[in-house]
């Protein structure tokens, strides 16, 4: 598996399946586990297709032995990582974990974080309830706070508090200086406005409406094979990485476990390939994901 960067010219997979790329792991994140993954990948390299996938991180502003063991797992596999960081929050501790992470970039988590619905909406900071200057102003203070904090290793790209943004402010970020945008679920459209890119998160690895817990390795498997599969169909965006999403400060035992196995099964697949946020998010769009 290639590690970060858009897909090569050729975007050849090699053929020859993936017996030996099934990691050994505890519990459900056996070999057998992976089977239903293990096959949506062969079907791409059949098809002479290479499968991206993204990993992005939320809640981010300090660090803290949940973070520093996500960060570990993206160093030791050499899995680039976007770290959503929240601006009003971020301090130089997250900065120093950060610096010791090099497959390990940064993109803005809105500002603070902060609910500004009415009560009985769902909840949304970047929602219409406020001016687009007022939240554009925030956006920017938030821009600038993280360029100080993590210099070269910021993206401009906004990950929007509980994925939600109101369609007022959307054509107003590129002027903000952000050339991203990520959500979560299948994207309608590469571009919204013009000089935007938007890529979302597609597996979410905590169930939030039931227990705020790990959903488990065999749903974690089935939701990433899901997206593939609609990439693979035309029934979705065939360019959109397919993205990971974690929630490193409620991730327990068993979610790490799971990601170290994943990151091992995604390197040796021969049709998987990570992606990086500075590839994802490039003004230039990928010419195909078939090969040549």
């Amino acid at each position: 598996m290639r590690r970060e960067g858009p897909p090569r010219a050729s975007n050849s997979a090699p053929t020859g399946g993936s017996e030996a790329a099934k990691p050994r792991a505890r519990g459900d994140h056996t070999s057998a586990a992976f089977d239903v993954l293990a096959r949506e990948l062969d079907a791409w390299g059949e098809n002479g297709m290479r499968a991206t996938l993204w990993w992005r991180d939320d809640d981010a502003e300090r660090d803290s032995p949940q973070l520093r063991r996500l960060l570990a797992t993206a160093r030791v596999h050499r899995v680039p990582i976007a770290i959503a960081a929240i601006p009003a929050g971020a301090d130089c501790t997250l900065a120093a974990a950060i610096a010791d992470c090099p497959p390990a970039s940064v993109v803005q988590h809105g500002y603070a974080h902060a609910n500004h619905a009415p009560p009985g909406e769902r909840s949304a900071e970047l929602g219409a309830h406020r001016s687009v200057p007022e939240r554009i102003a925030e956006l920017d203070r938030g821009r600038e706070t993280l360029r100080a904090l993590f210099a070269h290793r910021f993206v401009p790209v906004l990950v929007p508090p509980w994925n939600r943004i109101a369609g007022d402010i959307v054509g107003a970020l590129p002027r903000a200086e952000l050339r991203g945008l990520s959500c979560f679920g299948a994207r309608a459209t590469r571009e919204p406005v013009r000089g935007l890119v938007q890529a979302n998160a597609h597996v979410d690895l905590i169930a939030w409406r039931r227990d705020r817990r790990f959903i488990g390795a065999a749903a974690a498997l089935e939701r990433l094979a899901a997206h593939l599969r609609a990439r693979r169909e035309g029934e979705a965006d065939a360019s959109e990485p397919t993205g990971i999403l974690t929630h490193h400060l409620v991730c327990d035992d068993d979610a790490f476990v799971f990601l170290d196995a994943c990151c091992v099964f995604l390197h040796d697949h021969p049709a998987a390939a990570w992606l990086g946020v500075d590839a994802i998010f490039s003004a230039l769009p990928f010419t195909s994901v078939r090969s040549a």
